[in-house]
């Protein structure tokens, strides 16, 4: 399964993004989908990921209120849409599709295949 992340780019503190994970593999929407960052100086962390369904979401406390993850199994693509962007979310994007359909587990280790990441920056 390879993953193509995109949707990054520079942003005012405030504004907002949507990233976005497309696969190719037919078996893309069998599986749950995981978004971690890295920034700069920083251990990987977990984002949030969504459920094969969509019925399933998980956030890190940080982006609860802010992001929202979903995705279109028609159009083999998950979503991250980042509202109200701060500094701190400055980093790199990385999509991860996960063994089995059901997990939204924070730990990378539940992700098998990872994409090539997008690089998000938060300007102030």
């Amino acid at each position: 399964v390879q993953l193509q992340a995109s949707g990054g780019g520079l942003v005012q503190a405030g504004g907002s993004l949507r990233l976005s994970c497309t696969s190719s593999a037919r078996t893309f929407s069998n599986n749950a989908v995981g978004w971690f960052r890295r920034a700069p100086g920083k251990e990987r962390e977990f984002v949030a990921a969504v459920s094969w369904k969509g019925d399933r979401r998980a956030y890190r406390d940080s982006a609860k209120d802010r992001f929202t993850i979903s995705r279109d199994n028609a159009k083999n693509t998950v979503y991250l849409q980042m509202n109200s962007l701060n500094l701190e979310d400055t980093a790199v994007y990385y999509c991860a599709a996960a063994m089995g359909p059901y997990s939204t587990s924070s730990s990378a280790g539940s992700y098998r295949y990872w994409g090539q990441g997008t690089k998000v920056t938060v300007s102030s």
